[in-house]
């Protein structure tokens, strides 16, 4: 992803994302219109750009078809797969958030939002 953004700090922990509407696929969400991280709320006032990453890895890259996987890496496959959003927030920071589609356990399908990194202008 080409920009003039640099990371400043690496984060990659988890936030609680403010849907004012909830995603109407919880699987393959929208940007929050806010987040929770660290006790503080962040509002977001502008998403700056968004992309998503469905490769697969570790041991996941090795179970599928190579035809499969092909046809995979384009729309994601069942808790594989990442959304990322460049979010600015009423704190004028800038921030990476992403979604991660694996499930945490059995009884916490549903994926997790993590606060990626802090960005800043060259």
């Amino acid at each position: 992803m080409a920009d003039n953004y640099q990371s400043i700090h690496f984060f990659d922990q988890p936030i609680e994302p403010i849907f004012d509407t909830p995603p109407a696929r919880e699987k393959s969400p929208d940007c929050p219109n806010g987040f929770i991280w660290d006790e503080k709320t962040y509002r977001v006032t502008e998403m700056l750009s968004s992309w998503n990453d469905f490769a697969r890895r570790g041991k996941m890259a090795r179970n599928m078809r190579p035809a499969h996987a092909a046809v995979a890496s384009g729309r994601g496959s069942l808790n594989v797969g990442r959304f990322y959003f460049r979010v600015q927030t009423d704190t004028d920071q800038v921030f990476d958030l992403y979604y991660d589609r694996a499930m945490k356990n059995i009884d916490e399908r549903k994926g997790q939002w993590f606060l990626y990194r802090e960005m800043s202008l060259e």
